[in-house]
């Protein structure tokens, strides 16, 4: 029988974190295909920042495990939003090496309903993610296995990768299915 993800909500702001079932198995498969990947492997990439492209997208089915853990993900998205249909779930994948940062920024540029992050491979010291509610600043620790929920008009950021390692994540947006 395969356990359900749970979802854990906090009360001072709209966040909501949940942790999959059996991310480590889906971690490692994503890691090594993340690893044989190419330049050529990606449809696009953007927000070219301080050397580096912060968003690298591709198709869903292109590397092992990928697309199981956005299927988790859009379940938790309509869960989180009371939605009983189809979500449309844009993604992408944000690898930091030592160094790396990402710029404050929104998800707000369509007609998003909830914004996300899973977390592939997160080293200690590899940056926190960084939200900010008006004058609140709310500082998460990543940990690999995790999905965290926010509203797409928060703006957040990525603490610098302090870390030897690589920092993987995937950033998701749910919306409307056309």
């Amino acid at each position: 029988m395969q356990k359900q993800a749970q979802i854990q909500h906090w009360t001072s702001t709209p966040l909501h974190r949940a942790w999959l079932p059996d991310s480590q198995r889906l971690n490692d498969r994503i890691l090594a295909g993340y690893a044989g990947l190419s330049a050529e492997d990606f449809s696009h990439r953007s927000h070219f920042i301080a050397g580096r492209f912060e968003n690298l997208y591709l198709q869903r089915g292109r590397i092992p495990g990928l697309s199981d853990v956005l299927t988790l993900a859009e379940g938790l998205a309509r869960d989180i939003l009371g939605h009983p249909g189809p979500l449309r779930c844009g993604f992408w994948l944000n690898a930091m090496e030592a160094g790396h940062t990402t710029s404050e920024h929104t998800h707000e540029e369509n007609d998003e309903l909830l914004s996300g992050v899973y977390y592939v491979a997160t080293p200690p010291d590899s940056g926190d993610l960084v939200l900010r509610d008006g004058p609140l600043l709310i500082r998460l620790t990543p940990t690999p296995g995790t999905c965290v929920f926010f509203p797409p008009d928060l703006p957040h950021w990525v603490e610098v990768n302090e870390s030897p390692g690589l920092r993987l994540s995937i950033g998701m947006n749910f919306g409307p299915a056309a």
